[in-house]
Order: C-alpha cells, then sequence, then structure tokens
C-alpha cells in the first residue's frame, strides 16, 4: 500500500479552504485534525474536510501532544506562524507555513533552527513561485537566456485595496501592509527568477495617510469601511535593495495610492543577454543585430486554486518521497530580512540598512 501523508492545520479559517480544495484530490494525504481559536470557522473547515469533532481542538498544543500528526500546515494570521510552527517541528512534524514566514527574521531563524533540530522539513507557502508563468522564466534563465541578471522590478499595487476583513491592517498581528501582505508575492518570485542571490542591503519608506482615515474608508471600493481605528499599517511602500553579485530590485507596494492601477501584481528582469515580464511571459532580447520580443505559443493556464494544488502536491511529494521543495525555509528567510530592512529603513527616514 502506498504511503499516506497525514497532515494537521493550525488555523482553520481563511486562506485553509485552499489547501483542503486541493488535498480534497490527493490519494496520498488525509486531513486528521484541526485547530482554531474561533468555533464557527473550527465548524466550517470540519464541514469542508469531514474530520470528526473529536479530532477539532482550540489549543494547537493540545491538539499536537493528542495527535501527533505527521505533518501540519500553519495558516494562523502572521503573528502566530512562529510559534505555531517551532511546535509543531518540536512535536515531531513536518511543516508548511503561509507566507510570510514570519513577522521578522529573528523568528524565521528560529524556525528553522527547531526544524533542523528535529530533522524535519519546514516549507514556506510561496504559491506563486508553481505558477507556469515563473516556471517558464526560471527554465529560461537556466537555459542562459537573460544572462547575467542585474535587475528587478517589483509591484504590487492597489488603489483602494485595503482589506474589510481579518487582522490585515493591524501591524502587530500582520507586521505590516501592503509590502508583507501582496509585495512580499512578486518579491519573492522576482528573487527566485533571478536565481536567489543574497540579500546584503535595502534602503525604503513605509507611509500612513489614508487607511487611518474615516473619511477615507468611506470612498466608493469594493472593499469600503475597513476598520480605520485599528489601522496601524502602511498605505504604500517603496524599497530598494542589493544583493552580494551586485543586482539590485526595486519594489513597489500600495493598499491605498492615487495611481491608475485598481489591482495589479508583476515584475520584471532586465539582464545582460535578455530580460523578461512576467504577466505577459514576454522576452526582451537581441537576434542577428534585431531588437526581439518573444513569447511561448503555449503555457498552461492556471487560476489562484491551481497554484494551492500545486504547492501542496510539492509539499507532500517532499515529505512522502523526498523530492526537492520548490519553496525551502531558506529562501523564505531571505525575503523575510529583505522585507525587515525596507521597514527599518523606512522608520529611519530612508537610511541604508544593512541585511546580515
Amino acid at each position: 500500500m502506498a504511503k499516506k501523508l497525514q497532515m494537521a492545520f493550525i488555523g482553520s479559517g481563511g486562506i485553509s479552504h485552499a489547501h483542503f480544495r486541493a488535498l480534497k484530490n490527493f490519494d496520498d494525504v488525509e486531513i486528521v485534525a484541526l485547530c482554531d481559536l474561533k468555533e464557527e470557522a473550527l465548524e466550517k473547515a470540519r464541514e469542508a474536510t469531514g474530520v470528526d469533532k473529536s479530532m477539532c481542538f482550540t489549543d494547537y498544543k493540545d491538539m499536537l501532544k493528542k495527535v501527533a500528526p505527521q505533518s501540519v500546515s500553519v495558516c494562523t494570521p502572521n503573528g502566530q506562524h512562529a510559534p505555531c510552527a517551532i511546535a509543531a517541528s518540536n512535536a515531531g512534524a513536518h511543516v508548511i507555513v503561509e507566507k510570510p514566514m514570519a513577522m521578522n527574521a529573528g523568528e524565521v531563524k528560529k524556525m528553522i533552527a527547531a526544524a533542523k533540530k528535529a530533522k524535519k522539513k519546514l516549507v514556506i507557502g510561496f504559491q506563486y513561485r508553481y505558477a507556469p508563468q515563473t516556471e517558464y522564466l526560471t527554465t529560461m534563465r537556466d537555459a542562459g537566456m537573460f544572462g547575467d541578471i542585474r535587475f528587478g522590478r517589483v509591484w504590487a499595487l492597489r488603489r483602494r485595496g485595503i482589506p474589510n476583513w481579518g487582522v490585515f491592517g493591524q501591524k502587530h498581528l500582520q507586521g505590516g501592509g501592503p509590502m508583507i501582505d501582496i509585495g512580499v508575492h512578486c518579491l519573492e518570485m522576482c528573487h527566485f527568477t533571478m536565481g536567489a542571490p543574497r540579500p546584503v542591503a535595502a534602503c525604503g519608506m513605509a507611509e500612513t495617510y489614508m487607511g487611518n482615515r474615516e473619511d477615507a474608508a468611506k470612498i466608493k471600493t469594493a472593499w469600503s469601511n475597513w476598520d480605520w481605528k485599528t489601522y496601524t499599517v502602511e498605505d504604500l511602500a517603496v524599497g530598494h535593495i542589493r544583493f552580494d553579485n551586485g543586482a539590485v530590485i526595486h519594489i513597489e507596494a500600495s493598499f491605498a495610492a492615487h495611481h491608475e492601477h485598481q489591482g495589479t501584481m508583476d515584475f520584471q528582469i532586465m539582464g545582460t543577454k535578455g530580460g523578461a515580464k512576467w504577466s505577459t511571459s514576454e522576452i526582451y532580447t537581441d537576434v542577428n543585430h534585431y531588437m526581439m520580443d518573444m513569447k511561448p505559443a503555449f503555457l498552461e493556464k492556471s487560476d489562484f486554486q491551481s497554484l494551492f494544488d500545486r504547492k501542496l502536491r510539492n509539499f507532500a511529494d517532499h515529505v512522502l518521497h523526498n523530492k526537492p521543495t520548490q519553496a525551502p525555509a531558506e529562501h523564505g528567510l531571505m525575503v523575510q530580512q529583505m522585507l525587515d530592512a525596507v521597514y527599518e529603513s523606512a522608520a529611519k527616514g530612508g537610511k541604508e540598512v544593512a541585511i546580515k
């Protein structure tokens, strides 16, 4: 009989349901336990997964002790990623944790140390690196199409896109705003496509001028009436990151800003032999003294759910069959270091901050 991976969930609301939908199609993964502080979220998760009520918990430490799951998916708000992941590793479980990996790089280092001590796997849930466009660009990179990639431009911009649910506007629970919530997706994709060089320094700005105003929360938008009274994160953040190979990434991220985009996430890379844009899969290069724009004739289509299908499949194969992960914890650490440095620089008036 084929091996079957037992998986428990810490955090059973929101994003965990994308995990549930993916795992329903896996014959070699079984959801064995659920945990959430909110009974309502726990009941919805139980209905979605069919997990018995006796295996539903409101205390993750109690769940880890009584169930001793083989693997754990951490789908909590950002502030609980580190303690939950560390506890799961200490309990002998392999762990996949949603993005961003933690509140800061110090927490991530503790997560990695706990997993190594327990001799268990730790994976960061960067689903966009499983997108066909990302896989295509990394394949072209490995084939030498771009030469030495020198620059990446990253943007995750919303004109009025402050979430009016959850705790996305509370810095003490999330660690930050658009930079750490949506900017992280494009940043990690671009960094991954560039070959994951080591970041050495960053500077940036992060400003709040709209999200904490009652009148702004009344602006007509799909996500109006957010909780402006508890809003403590930035509306707009900009960063400039340097790497040990001399390359640079520029990043822009906004929940609310005065620009033309209602919502856009993308990145571009520029190398010595060619460049590319993620959203269009276009490659820009030179052939026989002519500038050429090239696109693949076919790329597999994907949507938000299919990305979760692929990342959970990769995690299961990583644990069950020791196949390489596409999202190692060490990549999550480097991305977190970049985010930390941009925020620290912003707090210091834009002064460049070293990344150690």
